[in-house]
């Protein structure tokens, strides 16, 4: 016999375990998607960032994004009119466990994108149609305040309220290069991602705060052996959230992302980014284990290689 207990939300304890396994996969999933990116699908909309999560969980999600307009392979690529179809695949894995008390989470992923589309260079149209591997990212995230490391068991009668947590993201390159072309899947330099961020819950309602900057390290073997250095990229995120029902939920996301002008060889590139995104992501149940989750992004402040929308279908898996 399975007994029962009412808390003072009036939900039984067998319905907060369900939340409670709902809400840390539909957290989860916020934070790999953010490692599916190929460099030009790089600017991130990340819902449900540094929310607490139950410990002890693991989590495995695999989907599909694609990408489709004025995607710039990167901002320092010298060609114009770019038209770009771009695939992806992905593969994530995330681990959440306690870290000085407080709630964290590993999490790690891996695309292998196709590129279809031209541009022009020089004048003359050029084409590209291949496939690759992207760069493998790997980030840690730890909750410092207002998240208490708890198991699933306890976790299911907590209650949100302000949570602020700090993030270190790094991108190996280890992906698919080549420097006798423009277009590729990896990027050939390292890539340091800190962050910060917050996150609230009111009723139904979330809300986030987030700040992240990108430092690149140089590329020494960049298109016809060019040496390529790249300025820091600021970006600052705001996401609404409102809870259907446990694991059923929609947001409304935005960013606004600037910096990383490129220099060649110590020459300037005058292409300073000041762009933004707008995003919708749904979110809703399988079972008690997986769920499935929708987004859709769409430039609407461009000045370089923003002028695209994108969308992405996501299996998620917790155990």
């Amino acid at each position: 016999m399975i007994s029962y207990y009412r808390n003072g939300n009036g939900l039984s304890y067998v319905k907060q375990v369900k939340a409670c396994r709902y809400a840390a996969l539909t957290i989860c999933i916020a934070i790999i998607l953010s490692l599916t990116s190929y460099q030009a699908m790089a600017q991130d909309l990340e819902p449900r960032s540094y929310s607490n999560i139950p410990i002890g969980m693991n989590f495995l999600v695999v989907g599909y994004a694609r990408s489709q307009g004025e995607v710039s392979p990167s901002p320092s690529a010298p060609v114009e009119d770019v038209n770009l179809e771009i695939d992806g695949a992905v593969i994530g894995y995330a681990h959440s466990f306690a870290l000085a008390g407080q709630s964290s989470k590993v999490d790690m992923a891996v695309s292998r994108v196709c590129f279809d589309g031209s541009a022009r260079l020089d004048g003359e149209t050029v084409t590209a149609d291949r496939c690759g591997y992207t760069d493998p990212s790997i980030r840690l995230t730890w909750n410092f305040y207002g998240a208490p490391a708890l198991k699933p068991k306890d976790f299911a009668s907590w209650q949100q309220g302000v949570v602020v947590g700090t993030s270190l993201q790094i991108t190996a390159p280890i992906g698919s290069y080549s420097d006798d072309v423009l277009l590729n899947a990896g990027t050939n330099r390292w890539i340091f991602r800190p962050g910060v961020g917050m996150s609230q819950k009111l009723g139904r309602w979330y809300y986030n705060l987030i700040a992240s900057m990108r430092l690149y390290a140089d590329n020494d073997e960049y298109y016809n052996d060019i040496l390529l250095t790249q300025e820091p990229q600021y970006t600052l995120q705001g996401h609404l959230i409102y809870t259907l029902s446990p694991g059923h939920w929609v947001s409304l996301n935005s960013n606004y992302f600037f910096g990383g002008e490129t220099s060649k060889n110590n020459i300037e590139s005058n292409d300073r980014q000041e762009n933004s995104r707008f995003g919708v992501t749904y979110s809703f149940p399988l079972s008690r284990s997986s769920s499935i989750k929708l987004n859709y992004s769409k430039g609407v402040l461009t000045r370089v290689g923003n002028d695209f929308d994108s969308f992405g279908v996501f299996w998620q898996y917790g155990f």
